[in-house]
């Protein structure tokens, strides 16, 4: 269900780390419990974020949240698709629903993130 080369936090983000680019979502457990997302606040190009940065929130028809940065650079890119869609996140989470991409300041951050089978494991103990 989860992307096995994706890593994840504990706040339910997923990065998925090509090169010097990171890749930025949230998972398909967090959009489950958010409901249907009617907006997304996306950063502006350029902001440099650290690890477990506020990056923006997501409105939901249940409730706003905050996403959090699971790895420091710079963002390149949004997903300025979700402008006019954010429903894509709940359809499609770990593709079309990405929110950002950043320029990694460091590569190894993804190493402090849990695998899938990590993450998996996670949020059955927070189902229990």
């Amino acid at each position: 269900m989860y992307p096995n080369h994706y890593f994840y936090t504990k706040d339910h983000e997923w990065v998925e780390a090509k090169g010097g680019t990171a890749t930025v979502g949230i998972t398909d457990y967090a959009q489950k419990h958010l409901g249907d997302v009617v907006y997304v606040e996306l950063p502006a190009l350029g902001t440099h974020l650290a690890v477990h940065q506020t990056i923006g929130t997501i409105e939901s028809v249940k409730a706003v949240s905050e996403i959090f940065s699971p790895v420091s650079g710079e963002v390149i890119e949004t997903n300025g698709d979700l402008n006019g869609s954010p429903e894509s996140v709940n359809q499609d989470p770990h593709g079309k629903g990405w929110i950002l991409r950043l320029k990694m300041a460091a590569k190894g951050d993804v190493n402090a993130l849990m695998n899938a089978a990590a993450y998996e494991k996670y949020i059955e103990g927070l189902e229990g």
